[in-house]
């Protein structure tokens, strides 16, 4: 279980600002596309030639950003556990939209997994079975971000980089770790061993 409800957080914080990045708890458009950017730039395969399932897609930004740049994955697909996301991002864009919940149910198989925020609010133990479940769905590798430092919230969930990187030595994966784009984030890209 997440440290609290992530449909009540999210509930309450789409009432206030509607579906914008504000809504789905980003500072800012700017923020958020930062955040996009650098994941997809963390991604070695040319975008347009794989398929991309957004873990936590919310109303599905990153699709209609990398629409904007005119680098859209060959095929993309959503999960999210808020249904009320979901319905918006279906009406939204012609893709695989699916309401599960990641750490339990049967995942489907993409070539990367792309996360973007949507691990901040859950526990430890959470994430780290989050980003397992990811990582064994994707062919190719799992994108994600975390928020950089000391696990002292209440509400969100903080990371430092040195127990994603042990972590990943557990999963037998590469990583690579990129800071310094965002103060209070940092990016992973868990790549599968070839």
């Amino acid at each position: 279980m997440s440290r609290i409800s992530n449909t009540e957080f999210y509930s309450k914080s789409i009432a206030k600002h509607g579906f914008t990045p504000r809504g789905m708890a980003w500072l800012s458009t700017s923020n958020q596309e930062v955040r996009f950017k650098t994941l997809l730039s963390l991604i070695p395969d040319k975008i347009n030639n794989i398929t991309i399932m957004d873990a936590g897609c919310g109303s599905a930004d990153l699709y209609f950003y990398m629409k904007r740049l005119d680098m859209l994955p060959h095929e993309y697909s959503g999960i999210d556990l808020h249904v009320e996301s979901l319905e918006f991002a279906k009406s939204r864009c012609e893709s695989d939209f699916y309401a599960l919940d990641i750490t339990k149910d049967l995942l489907p198989i993409k070539d990367y997994y792309v996360c973007s925020g949507a691990m901040n609010i859950l526990t430890r133990f959470e994430t780290y079975l989050f980003i397992r479940r990811c990582f064994e769905a994707s062919e190719k590798g799992f994108v994600f971000n975390l928020l950089h430092g000391y696990d002292q919230s209440m509400i969100y969930n903080y990371f430092l980089p040195k127990e994603i990187q042990e972590y990943a030595k557990e999963l037998g994966a590469k990583c690579i770790i990129q800071k310094g784009y965002l103060k209070g984030d940092f990016s992973v890209l868990l790549l599968k061993a070839t």
